[in-house]
């Protein structure tokens, strides 16, 4: 399940229109604090719903460097089966546009 949710979160980071990239001195420890922080905020996107205002926060301040290396071709398909262009319009409901052709690991937008 965490699997899953951490999944979710690296494509919601991945292709949300604000994609900020990690500075040199983003540790491998504050990473994961990010993602974690992701995570926990976006869980209830993995039922349905739409994201949060604590969720689109995280999403906006998130660095991609810290999730998409998480994004493997096993999550990828993963993420296909959940619909890469639901996950799109709900990110575009909070606001952001979608780059288009954005390769996130294993992942490249519509």
């Amino acid at each position: 399940m965490r699997a899953v949710l951490v999944l979710v979160a690296a494509v919601l980071v991945c292709i949300w229109g604000n994609i900020h990239m990690a500075s040199a001195d983003t540790s491998p420890s504050e990473c994961k604090e990010e993602r974690n922080l992701l995570v926990n905020a976006c869980r209830p996107v993995l039922y349905g719903r739409s994201p949060s205002a604590d969720c689109c926060q995280r999403v906006r301040v998130t660095h991609v460097e810290c999730v998409c290396p998480y994004v493997s071709t096993k999550t990828a398909a993963i993420i296909e089966v959940l619909g890469i262009r639901k996950v799109v319009k709900k990110i575009e409901g909070c606001g952001r546009t979608v780059p288009r052709k954005f390769k996130c690991g294993s992942i490249t937008t519509p």
